[in-house]
């Protein structure tokens, strides 16, 4: 099943470029990526959640036993691999009209990127996942540099340099790591201990490289351009899936191979996603394009996931998968929603729109939830995610959690302050006044966001459910390295306590 899922898109890709048609390779594309949608959820149907055990395994042994194509997934895995399949539909119905030139080969980077995507999330030996990994680069250079707009090449170059140059010290490590256990088998790894000594210098060469990706302060600079010069698929699936994999890089590496670790530089995480969680929605606070706002708000929201991770708890790991879900969701609507005022009206300033709740009300709706959703309104994933989050990181940390709080408030702040200044206010420029209101291909996009929205914020049991023995398994393993900052349960908090008292 995981085979064919990545080999799938790979040969649709291929035809694709073949058929050298516009109409024919969209149609193509999409009943592709819907395959592999009903795939996914063939996938999820067939998980069992009561095991941290990888399922659907495959193993073939590739150039001489150097490496082996090694697939399969826990629960974790499933459920970004789930995002990944429901996305991609919807980011090729966002350029059916607006991508008119070398349509075929642009649908052909995407089919690409699917596969690599699913590859990063299902491969369980470790050379494998990072050819995965880094491949995964070079159809969003594509897309971005071909398709972007005026600076596109600068930010394409950008974009790849800062994600291929984090990526050179992990494979060091990776290097390292393979000599050192002897084996290239994942879940070997992960539960291989590594010398004191070394996990340090082996967590942060792998932070180099998740830091990135993610992004976090003060690596993020490549995500305002690329997110700005990026077609509005693009776009969505950057901030939908490709940060999401130095999240999964940090859960599925550095916290289980390097836990003692983990814990000595857990305060770096913690100053490093204050900052950011703070200083870059101050700075979206300043934006005048909407695209670089959503984009700044995407760091604020990923140090969301970082001190969730690094809580190093239950709750904090389950809700910055949550807030990962969530954001690829929210971030993709968002950016959706300002392609379809961009499709009409050729520019993302902020100051150009106003009163759109008049002529184009059922836009505004849409768009109004998914700002409801970006500022964790009840109700709405977003609150799941960083109510969990928050939960987690004041259990390690009452001042990280009062700090990442403040990035809710202001979160508000500049969301509202841009819906306000677009949807609101007097309708009084002509060219605005002309724009239709929403187009049944637009629907087509916008309402399976808002039900997964909706959905995972009124009941999100069947996305916890894959994610609890997984998440159990790491914390047990984190707390077998003896961390003081990792706290014990409650229950096995009571009992040694009740140990330590003299009998009464």
């Amino acid at each position: 099943m995981l085979s064919a899922m990545i080999l799938l898109p790979v040969a649709a890709a291929l035809l694709v470029l073949w058929l050298d048609d516009a109409g024919r390779a969209r149609l193509v594309a999409l009943a592709t990526t819907l395959v592999l949608l009903a795939m996914g959820l063939v996938l999820w149907a067939g998980f069992d959640s009561t095991t941290a055990a990888f399922q659907f395994t495959e193993r073939h042994e590739l150039f001489g036993g150097l490496f082996s194509w090694h697939l399969g997934i826990d629960g974790i895995s499933l459920v970004l691999i789930l995002l990944s399949v429901f996305l991609m539909p919807l980011c090729v119905l966002a350029g059916w009209d607006s991508i008119r030139e070398r349509v075929p080969e642009y649908l052909a980077a995407f089919l690409l990127m699917e596969a690599l995507m699913i590859g990063v999330f299902a491969a369980m030996d470790i050379l494998l996942f990072y050819l995965f990994f880094e491949a995964g680069l070079i159809p969003m250079y594509l897309i971005i540099g071909i398709w972007g707009g005026k600076r596109r090449i600068y930010a394409s170059y950008k974009f790849f340099l800062y994600t291929l140059l984090g990526s050179v010290l992990m494979l060091l490590a990776i290097l390292w790591m393979i000599r050192e256990a002897g084996t290239t088998d994942i879940p070997a790894l992960m539960a291989f201990d590594f010398p004191a000594e070394a996990q340090t210098w082996l967590w942060l060469a792998f932070f180099a490289s998740f830091a990135v990706k993610m992004p976090m302060w003060p690596v993020h600079t490549w995500l305002p351009d690329a997110h700005v010069e990026a077609p509005t698929a693009g776009s969505m699936i950057l901030a939908g899936v490709l940060l999401k994999m130095g999240g999964y890089g940090f859960i599925r590496f550095s916290l289980p191979m390097f836990p003692e670790a983990s814990v000595e530089l857990m305060w770096l995480v913690f100053a490093l996603s204050m900052v950011a969680v703070v200083y870059t929605s101050l700075v979206a606070l300043a934006q005048a394009d909407m695209k670089k706002l959503i984009a700044y708000s995407s760091v604020a929201h990923m140090a969301f996931v970082t001190g969730g991770l690094f809580a190093l708890n239950t709750q904090g790991i389950e809700g910055a998968m949550v807030v990962m879900v969530s954001h690829g969701l929210v971030s993709a609507a968002l950016f959706f929603c300002v392609g379809v005022i961009y499709d009409r009206l050729h520019t993302r300033e902020i100051d150009r729109y106003g009163g759109l709740t008049a002529n184009m009300p059922r836009y505004a709706v849409f768009f109004l939830l998914f700002t409801m959703a970006s500022i964790a309104l009840p109700g709405t994933s977003g609150f799941v995610g960083e109510f969990l989050a928050l939960l987690g990181m004041f259990r390690t940390s009452s001042w990280l959690a009062v700090v990442m709080a403040t990035g809710v408030i202001l979160g508000a702040g500049y969301m509202l302050w841009l819906y306000g200044r677009v949807a609101f206010g007097a309708l009084d420029k002509d060219d605005v006044a002309a724009m239709p209101d929403l187009k049944p291909r637009e629907w087509a996009v916008m309402l399976p966001l808002a039900a997964g929205v909706l959905a995972i914020g009124v009941y999100p049991a069947p996305l916890l459910a894959p994610l609890k023995q997984p998440v159990a398994s790491l914390v047990a393993r984190l707390e077998r390295a003896g961390p003081p900052a990792v706290e014990v349960s409650r229950p096995a908090a009571v009992a040694a306590r009740a140990r330590a008292e003299p009998a009464s």
